[in-house]
């Protein structure tokens, strides 16, 4: 024991210990037994009873203290048992005495109940020994986790006594690491208070709540926004013996991110303006406040497309985010302007007096909107126009409103542009036929209700037919024989004019193959078909599945489809051109038309616009101008096409131009059915006399 004393080794060191432990089991063995042997002496050398019982009950004692000292060690235990044990049991019997001897027996159990209470004092001790461990490392483990959560926490008793903080807590809320312990709500309050400027509550505000939400005993949250445009959530979750766990997150980030999101889904991201949700909202409020009238002031931006489509959409953003500053400038705290897409921009004006504000607003909106841009170097210009809905008289819900603005500005355009206009309930009427005839143009192709009628073009030498026109006619069962120039804008508008086109080319081609082998067939393109569908392989699939030869197609095209001069034109006239059949040009002389048209292009017709023929019998002028572009057209190796003939006087004056070789006009026969198309046309001494 003396040397372990001065040699203090660590107790950490398992086989150090273990060469300790053997040392003590030597050491102490050998002095139990050397005890015991002196025990065996007395009663081997004296016959002395008070000898016996000091040395009996010496051994006896110092042997009874093996359990408190040494329970430990299960080795160190039966060492000294056994040393003890054996030579005080021989001691006893070598007396030859009964009472000796029973006590001797006695000796057995008795040693038996020394190993069995060291054993279980042992388990005990390894018991409590693991289980402070055990203790420890959870203890360890939960400061661990407690001070590395990404959550500040706090608890509380039931006496509203601060028990536990961890790290993140404190950092959180700049409290210092000298936070005592056991404070009471309000002075750890007091503390938060003194740490951080508090924005919207005041201190007294802050602690009012927060122990309105411990006293509660229900799961709340409470924000808390501090400076440095930090805000906390503060979880309060009630526990089972009365205390409190409070929980403090910083919401920061999530909260920029849900304002963000919020001025995303209420503010348009190109130009920072409100979006119609949020104007919307904004009328309600108005409304609800006790606002009597307003206008909305639907503004459309004129040729913005063009802006797209000549400098690119980074210029056209740019133009729009010009478009909106100056609208802001112009309104400043008289209304509110939103952006609802495109080049779409809506006023909420309210009207203090009469509907003459919105009229001098929408003028003022025209006349700074049409001032010339400055976009990356570009020099632009574009209009605006402006449709005007005032509340109460065109109605009393935003959507109401809305709608007749957007009504307005639709008549606002079709007035030329650059105007605005107040909403009248005949717009509203027009837009429900126009409803009405899109739905019906609808059924229409469903119910397969259009038809074609054929009108012929004659040589006008020999008065014979050479090619028919193939018109598009719709025989309505309740509105009778609706004209063309009343449903084909529209039929183009609402993207169907390439499904119905494609329809009215099968459907010529196909009656074209029951006439005569010397009657062609000429059918409309439109502009819009050749940005939308590759024209010549629709051509060539619809010749070979009619059986039409290419020399008897001739296709009809306007100035609307060569102004866009673009090389898939150009490359979709040529490869139509070089399957053999015609081209022709449709309305020359009308619109934008150019003799540049003729030599840049594959044509092989030219249709002179009826419009040449008003006043032919007498103006000479009118008469020379016709002359002159059939002789042109006719120099160019083109056959010439006059429209619209319907008096024999006018017939007579171009039989005297040689150019001229063909016309077309109600006074041959007008428009033939497709019903008796081929009973009409094989009587050509018919047409030849009408002629």
């Amino acid at each position: 024991m003396a040397a372990y004393s001065r040699q203090k080794p660590s107790a950490d060191n398992y086989v150090e210990t273990r060469r300790w432990e053997k040392r003590y089991i030597l050491g102490s063995g050998a002095f139990v037994a050397i005890l015991s042997f002196w025990c065996f002496l007395t009663f081997a050398l004296t016959s002395d009873p008070a000898v016996h019982l000091i040395s009996f009950s010496v051994s006896l004692a110092y042997l009874v203290g093996v359990t408190g000292r040494n329970f430990s060690s299960d080795q160190l235990v039966t060492t000294q048992t056994v040393c003890a044990g054996l030579p005080m049991t021989a001691g006893l019997i070598i007396q030859n005495d009964i009472y000796y001897a029973f006590l001797a027996s006695l000796l057995i159990p008795f040693f038996l109940s020394l190993r069995f209470i060291s054993t279980r004092l042992r388990k005990t001790l390894f018991d409590a020994v693991v289980a402070s461990r055990e203790i420890q490392l959870l203890a360890k483990r939960f400061d661990t986790a407690l001070n590395n959560m990404p959550h500040g926490l706090c608890m509380f008793d039931a006496n509203r006594r601060l028990l536990v903080t961890n790290h993140r807590f404190i950092e959180m809320l700049g409290l210092g690491s000298n936070l005592n312990g056991n404070l009471c709500i309000r002075e750890l309050l007091q503390h938060i208070t003194a740490s951080n400027q508090l924005r919207h509550l005041s201190p007294d505000e802050f602690a009012s709540q927060f122990e309105e939400r411990i006293a509660s005993r229900q799961r709340q949250t409470l924000a808390l926004e501090v400076d440095a445009n930090k805000t906390f959530e503060l979880t309060f979750q009630p526990m089972e013996n009365g205390g409190h766990v409070v929980l403090s997150e910083d919401i920061t980030e999530r909260q920029q991110t849900a304002e963000r999101i919020e001025h995303l889904a209420r503010y348009d991201a190109l130009t920072g303006l409100p979006n119609r949700t949020h104007l919307e909202d904004e009328f309600e409020r108005l409304t609800a406040q006790g606002m009597q009238s307003c206008a909305l002031l639907f503004i459309d931006l004129d040729q913005f497309k063009k802006v797209n489509d000549t400098l690119g959409h980074p210029a056209g953003d740019a133009l729009l985010c010009q478009v909106a500053n100056r609208l802001r400038r112009i309104l400043n705290t008289t209304g509110i302007v939103a952006r609802f897409g495109g080049d779409e921009f809506v006023v909420l004006l309210p009207i203090q007096h009469s509907r003459d504000e919105a009229a001098q607003l929408a003028g003022h909106i025209i006349r700074t909107l049409s001032e010339i841009y400055d976009v990356n170097g570009h020099q632009i210009m574009v209009g605006a126009s402006v449709g005007v809905g005032v509340m109460p008289e065109d109605g009393r819900t935003f959507e109401q409103i809305l709608k007749c603005a957007d009504m307005a500005m639709y008549h606002a355009k079709a007035d030329g542009r650059g105007t605005y206009s107040f909403f009248e309930h005949t717009m509203d009427e027009k837009a429900q036929t126009r409803r009405a005839l899109e739905l019906d143009i609808r059924n229409a192709m469903t119910r397969n209700e259009f038809d074609i009628y054929f009108q012929p073009i004659m040589d006008i030498k020999t008065g014979r037919t050479v090619t028919c026109e193939a018109l598009l006619r719709w025989p309505h069962t309740e509105r009778g024989m609706v004209p063309p120039n009343e449903f084909v804008s529209v039929v183009e508008e609402m993207g169907l004019i390439t499904e119905l086109g494609t329809w009215v080319l099968h459907k010529a081609c196909s009656e074209c193959t029951t006439w005569p082998k010397n009657i062609g067939v000429a059918v409309n393109v439109s502009a819009i078909q050749f940005r939308r569908s590759n024209v010549s392989e629709l051509i060539a699939e619809c010749l070979a599945s009619t059986g039409l030869s290419a020399d008897r197609l001739e296709i009809e095209i306007t100035e609307s489809v060569l102004l866009e001069n673009t090389a898939e034109i150009q490359k979709a006239l040529n490869d139509i051109r070089k399957q053999g059949v015609r081209i022709s040009l449709d309305d020359f002389g009308t619109g934008y038309s150019s003799l540049s048209y003729l030599r840049e292009f594959p044509l092989s017709k030219i249709k002179i616009d009826r419009s040449f023929l008003a006043g032919i019998e007498n103006d000479p002028r009118s008469m020379k101008l016709l002359y002159g572009i059939a002789r042109v057209s006719a120099d160019l190796g083109m056959s010439v096409v006059v429209e619209g003939v319907e008096t024999h006087r006018q017939l007579t004056l171009l039989l005297q131009e040689p150019s001229i070789t063909q016309v077309q006009g109600y006074l041959f026969s007008g428009a033939i059915g497709g019903v008796d198309t081929h009973k009409r046309l094989k009587d050509e001494r018919a047409l030849e006399c009408i002629a």
